[in-house]
């Protein structure tokens, strides 16, 4: 077959890569995807989105069981797993066939198979050679294990989670980051015996530390054990279960062990080392630009150093083609990405921490205030604890904003809008909140560090 030419050529068809192929596709430019998966790649097929399907028949459960506190007499019989999955894999397959059309729409070609780049302008799919004026790798992410610990049997990662057709009576989870919490969450919900071993000193320990120690009530109030600040030793399996032993000489039984340390990047043997293309530890690096070091060549999403988000995936894509066409976009640095965790509490964050304010602006140079949701009127009503905490440079902006409680990962959007434009809580202190809205935590937060404060003291 003759070669197939465009003018950007995007290896792996995830958020980041069918993010970058729509907008240059907008920009004027033909676009092609190559992707040996499905389209929409590990966040919608095996991450984000059916994990968060099995948080909300989790937290459907949990209301359930609670009925009688607000004057509803119910109560659940039983968790159909069966059920639960029919559900989780139809919101899948619904957004997935979505996301087919819109590429369609938009007049994208996507080219089915494992590509691999063969130099700086190729990416070659079985005897084919697609070629690009411009290349950009996409190429997603995997779920990592330790070192002769291996995956199989009863020590799975999050992707055999998902796909489990029962509902394990005793889980052993070897990490206490997002995907670690998340899953415990879902099945301590579903009447499973949950222990999170965690080798730092906290859950979720990238995030706030008031929010951590929040989240770490939390979950013991919700019976949720954890091993905090203890590494991870060793594990024996058999057909029934998992034997796991930790370093402090503990050891825990279960069905089975969620590995859920991180994720690496998936770059092995594709090319990119062949071709000149500089890498780290498996991460392809970049300039401030997300250019390589190869002319012409460019790398987003979860194969680039830093977090390991959709919504940064979908950034860098929309960012790498906005460069290419010569616009000079802004990318938005990590750290003011916002975050979110779909735990119950939920968790959402952007921006500075207190102590990493401290350290880059100063001791004495920052103020923090964190407003409990119990003088929120709708957290009440939903029967959540929590706070916000909100951290500004003194006479200068909010840096950062920390949310624990129900549905906080919705107010995120204001929180990164306040962080990003930098504004200064007397700007945000006269703007409306609707009463009564969760929302309205962030406006009293603004008030108060604004010296106007209504409802906090």
């Amino acid at each position: 077959m003759a070669d197939q030419q465009f003018d950007i050529v995007v290896l792996g068809g995830g958020s980041a890569g069918y993010a970058a192929a729509i907008r240059a596709k907008q920009l004027g430019f033909s676009a092609a995807v190559i992707e040996k998966g499905k389209l929409g790649g590990t966040c919608l097929h095996r991450g984000c989105v059916p994990t968060k399907a099995l948080l909300h028949s989790a937290e459907v459960a949990d209301v359930a069981r609670e009925g009688a506190k607000y004057g509803v007499n119910s109560g659940v019989e039983s968790i159909d797993i069966v059920g639960v999955n029919s559900y989780k894999d139809g919101i899948v397959a619904s957004k997935f066939k979505g996301l087919q059309g819109l590429l369609k729409a938009n007049g994208i070609t996507v080219i089915e198979g494992e590509g691999r780049l063969a130099s700086p302008d190729t990416v070659r799919v079985g005897d084919d050679n697609i070629v690009g004026k411009h290349i950009v790798l996409a190429t997603g992410s995997y779920s990592r294990s330790l070192p002769g610990l291996e995956l199989g049997g009863r020590v799975i990662a999050s992707e055999q989670a998902l796909q489990l057709q029962e509902i394990p009576n005793r889980v052993v989870i070897l990490g206490g980051g997002v995907i670690g919490v998340e899953f415990a969450s879902v099945w301590r919900s579903f009447g499973a015996e949950v222990t999170i071993v965690e080798g730092l000193p906290h859950l979720v320990p990238n995030e706030e530390e008031s929010v951590s120690k929040q989240l770490e009530r939390a979950f013991r109030k919700r019976g949720i054990d954890f091993k905090l600040g203890v590494r991870f030793q060793g594990a024996t399996q058999d057909e029934n279960g998992v034997e796991v032993t930790l370093e402090d000489g503990t050891t825990l039984s279960a069905d089975y062990l969620l590995v859920a340390v991180g994720r690496g990047p998936s770059t092995q043997g594709l090319g990119f080392e062949e071709v000149g293309v500089e890498m780290d530890r498996g991460f392809v690096l970049t300039n401030e630009r997300l250019a390589t070091n190869v002319p012409g060549v460019y790398a987003i999403g979860d194969i680039v150093p830093g977090l390991q988000l959709a919504h940064r995936g979908y950034q860098q894509g929309i960012f790498v083609a906005e460069e290419i066409a010569g616009l000079n976009p802004v990318v938005v640095e990590d750290v003011n990405v916002p975050k979110v965790t779909y735990c119950d509490p939920e968790i959402a964050s952007v921006g500075l921490t207190e102590a990493k304010a401290k350290e880059q602006y100063g001791e004495g140079s920052v103020t923090a205030y964190e407003y409990n949701l119990a003088g929120n009127a709708k957290s009440s009503i939903l029967g959540t604890a929590g706070t916000v905490k909100a951290v500004r440079v003194n006479d200068g902006p909010v840096v950062g904003v920390h949310m624990i409680g129900a549905r906080v990962g919705e107010l995120v959007g204001e929180a990164q809008l306040i962080v990003n434009w930098e504004a200064y809580p007397e700007d945000v202190a006269p703007f409306v909140h609707g009463h009564p809205t969760q929302n309205e935590t962030i406006g009293e937060a603004m008030l108060k560090l604004a010296g106007k404060p209504l409802h906090a003291i």
